[in-house]
């Protein structure tokens, strides 16, 4: 059985775009045309035909076992577990990250990894990551529409192929709690049709200036359009990961690194001089060779970050297509580079000078970071010090999906959809509609997934349990023995059993209201339904630690994340 895969591109027949690929060309070439604006006016675009973006996605995902994948109605439906204690060993110890692969791991790896070959995806490493169980796959870098077909036919071919294996691959962004959940690190550049990446500084950054006009245009960017940038990730499955200490923030903020940063300020003061050299690192032995010295951090804590020659945006979710972040990422900085071009070819005017453009671009670069210079951060972004930073900052503080769902619908992000032929006020709108619509479809599947749990696993588990507590009181008694210490226990169990019929009750009844508008909806669920959830959970938790292994009805954590 050999099936062929064909790019397509789905159109109504009124010519609306129906996919995400056709947005996502639509704003690569938007960016392209802005791009070789700047070209033309630093010379640098002799034998230039277009400049591409290119991304290298980092796909993180889960591996558990597949007969006990089967087992939880929760996985089966929802791809996470929504209820689950969790166990004495997790990720505290910090052992599984880049650690050996299991053997059973590997050769599922190995299997996908030729099957993608096969298809022609470049896939490049493999590790362990951080949480037990979950582990990362990368390609080589491609231009974005490519790349984004590729993550595609990725996903599809770890599900596959982990089947084959007795494995269920889980690409869920959050699901366990208590341990760190899954992203899709979306590494982004922009290089022309020679070969000529434009985010990459070089070893004298103080003399390319073509570079820091480049840099400087996607800072403005970024801060512009924070807003769409979160909203883009937006997800019911994101907002379980991001802010809680293994994730980036829903607040979009920028890391550059001493480097950099010593760069803009010099751009700041006058003119840059110098760059800062990270120098050698010496291990101290003759057999080991010294080691050049990166010259900035990489800040895993930030949401863009600039990481070598490319910002990473690690914000992106793990279920997720990256060709909806990446069309917005170019058309955003399409936007700004046009802006930029603009201001530099009225200032060089028709008789353009190598002095006259520098002259333009540092009085430009100067006025552009006192304008933006906000959205760099450098430091811890969990700290909740940034948090009130950040607000005093006056950056978007859109700490949920629900939240962000505006911005989608704002009218300086259509204008601009519209302005660079990106996207027509049908299409935005019927995006946005769509993510919503998803959002509350989503949780409330979750919500009606987690009564039907509790009713008919949890519950008779919790009140076998019960059961024998209550003969062994009993039986102590009528053997003659006083014993107030099972009777308090029974007493304290039976209070929680009750805690659990009336959370469940209590989900049941708003998971199931509606409201006059999706957005409501979308704010009920959250204002409502989760937090309901929530609490269900906590309750059914704390009874799985008491409750005998033997009436217990699903696998626990430890049996699904520590592979055997």
């Amino acid at each position: 059985n050999v099936t062929l895969c064909i790019p397509t591109a789905f159109v109504s027949w009124t010519g609306e775009a129906l996919d995400t690929k056709i947005p996502l060309l639509r704003s690569m070439e938007a960016l392209s045309k802005q791009a070789l604006r700047i070209l033309k006016l630093f010379g640098t675009d002799t034998g230039v035909t277009r400049v591409a973006t290119t991304v290298g996605p980092e796909q993180e995902y889960f591996l558990v076992d597949r007969e006990l994948y089967f087992q939880r109605p929760d996985l089966m439906t929802c791809e996470r577990t929504l209820f689950g204690a969790r166990p004495p060993k997790g990720q505290q110890l910090e052992d599984h990250y880049f650690g050996t692969i299991p053997s059973r791991v590997l050769a599922f790896m190995s299997e996908a990894e030729l099957e993608l070959y096969r298809l022609g995806v470049p896939v490049k490493t493999r590790h362990n990551e951080v949480a037990p169980g979950q582990y990362e796959i990368a390609p080589l870098f491609e231009v974005s529409h490519i790349a984004s077909d590729h993550q595609m036919l990725l996903m599809e071919t770890l599900k596959r192929v982990a089947q084959r294996h007795g494995l269920a691959a889980l690409l869920h962004e959050k699901p366990f709690a208590g341990v760190n959940g899954s992203g899709k690190h979306n590494n982004w550049s922009m290089a022309t049709d020679t070969g000529v990446n434009l985010l990459d500084p070089q070893d004298e950054t103080h003399t390319n200036l073509q570079f820091v006009v480049f840099l400087v245009a996607v800072i403005r960017a970024v801060d512009i359009h924070a807003d769409l940038l979160r909203a883009c990730i937006a997800s019911a499955a994101n907002d379980h990961r991001l802010g809680a200490n293994e994730a980036p923030p829903a607040i979009i903020s920028m890391f550059l690194g001493d480097m950099l940063s010593d760069i803009l300020a010099q751009v700041a003061e006058g003119s840059p001089k110098r760059t800062l050299k990270g120098g050698m690192i010496d291990l101290g032995a003759r057999s080991l060779p010294q080691l050049p010295r990166h010259s900035g951090d990489r800040n895993r804590t930030s949401p863009f970050a600039f990481t070598g020659n490319k910002f990473e945006f690690r914000a992106v979710g793990s279920s997720q297509s990256i060709a909806w972040p990446n069309t917005v990422l170019n058309t955003i900085v399409a936007e700004s580079l046009d802006y930029v071009a603009g201001e530099l070819e009225t200032a060089v005017g028709d008789k353009p000078t190598a002095a006259k453009l520098e002259t333009a671009s540092i009085n430009l670069l100067k006025k552009l970071l006192k304008e933006h210079k906000r959205v760099i951060f450098d430091g811890d972004n969990y700290t909740e010090k940034w948090h009130a930073e950040a607000k005093e900052r006056g950056l978007p503080m859109l700490v949920d999906s629900v939240a962000s769902f505006h911005a989608l619908s704002a009218k300086k992000n259509y204008d601009m959809f519209k302005k660079y032929g990106v996207l027509t006020r049908a299409e935005l709108d019927s995006r946005t509609h769509i993510a919503i619509e998803k959002y509350i479809k989503q949780v409330t599947i979750e919500a009606e997934t987690m009564v039907s749990m509790a009713r008919t696993m949890i519950l008779p588990a919790a009140l076998a349990h019960q059961s024998l507590m209550a003969e062994a009181v009993a039986s102590t008694e009528a053997a003659g023995v006083e014993d107030e210490d099972s009777r308090t226990a029974l007493r304290t169990f039976v209070g929680a059993v009750s805690q659990l019929r009336k959370a469940t009750v209590a989900l049941d009844k708003v998971a199931t209201a509606h409201a006059e508008s999706p957005m409501k909806h979308a704010q009920q669920i959250k204002a409502k339904v989760i937090p309901a959830m929530e609490a269900l959970r906590t309750v059914a938790d704390e009874l799985q630690l008491h409750v005998a292994d033997e009436f217990w009805p699903m696998p626990v954590y430890r049996e699904l994340l520590f592979l055997k």
